[in-house]
């Protein structure tokens, strides 16, 4: 290879011969930079989403193509992060996509050392039988005074941060009033 071949190769001879000086343009251009395309492109739908990862609520866009998720960006309308997602947010893809992603219920049972799959309908089943029995076990219409209280305290419920104003409203009235429960609490409060 000649030195001046060499020469017309070097990014730096590109941006003063083309007039390119802060190479933000054809000097910063490659064969293969010319055939990149954006991963958004390909998509054949694209569903507006809430980030999952904590309680404010980003904005989010979600591009799929053949029912897959192929891409997850920031929201530019989204009011609250007008398109940006901070680290974890940008992550999101992988608690789709990746490969460690259990898609089946799994349980194990009293005192056993293996998992087992389980059908959904069979787990919430299990859930629901478990709070009936430990609300009827626990149940304290009054107190030693004689003051009813109608609660149980063998049950309690800690939210998770993704939970929005809504959900939590309607949470703690199905725990407090439907169920008695008295300790609920949500550990976005900080």
């Amino acid at each position: 290879m000649a030195l001046r071949e060499l020469l017309n190769a070097w990014p730096v001879t590109r941006q003063l011969r083309d007039g390119d000086r802060r190479a933000l343009g054809v000097a910063a251009r490659s064969a293969r930079s010319e055939q990149l395309r954006p991963r958004t492109a390909e998509a054949d739908a694209v569903t507006r989403s809430v980030c999952p990862f904590c309680a404010v609520g980003c904005g989010q866009l979600v591009y799929s193509k053949d029912g897959r998720v192929t891409q997850i960006e920031g929201d530019p309308d989204s009011p609250i992060s007008r398109g940006r997602l901070c680290p974890r947010g940008s992550s999101s893809k992988e608690l789709v996509t990746g490969p460690h992603r259990l898609e089946k219920v799994r349980y194990r049972r009293p005192y056993s050392s293996e998992w087992e799959e389980l059908a959904l309908d069979e787990a919430m089943d299990m859930i629901a039988d478990r709070i009936i029995a430990t609300r009827a076990a626990t149940w304290q219409e009054t107190t030693d005074d004689g003051v009813a209280v109608n609660r149980t305290l063998g049950i309690a419920s800690l939210g998770g941060a993704t939970l929005d104003n809504e959900e939590n409203y309607l949470i703690k009235k199905l725990f407090t009033a439907g169920l008695g429960i008295v300790s609920v609490e949500n550990q976005a409060r900080i």
